[in-house]
C-alpha cells in the first residue's frame, strides 16, 4: 500500500535527495540543538541582549519539528 501511494505521489529530486541524507543525522542531534537555542537565548536574556535571546529562541521549535521530520524519514524507510 505504502509503495502503491509513494510511486503515484513521486517526490522531486530536491525532496528525495533530502530524504536519503536525513535519516545519516542522528535523532538527538536535533533535541540537543533545541535545548542549545533555549540555553543561548537565556544567557543572551541575562545579558540584556533582548532582540539576539528572542532571534535564537525562536531556532528551538524549528530543530524540533526537523527532528520530527528525520523521525518520520526512517520510520517510512524501514515500512517499505
Amino acid at each position: 500500500m505504502i509503495t502503491e501511494t509513494r510511486t503515484k505521489n513521486a517526490e522531486g529530486p530536491i525532496t528525495q535527495a533530502i530524504e536519503r541524507q536525513a535519516p545519516k543525522i542522528p535523532s538527538d542531534f536535533f533535541f540537543w540543538a533545541a535545548g542549545a537555542s533555549i540555553a543561548a537565548s537565556l544567557a543572551l536574556k541575562v545579558a540584556k541582549r533582548q532582540h539576539d535571546a528572542l532571534f535564537v529562541g525562536e531556532w528551538a521549535p524549528t530543530f524540533l519539528l526537523l527532528g520530527i521530520f528525520n523521525k518520520l524519514v526512517k520510520v517510512m524507510r524501514t515500512a517499505e
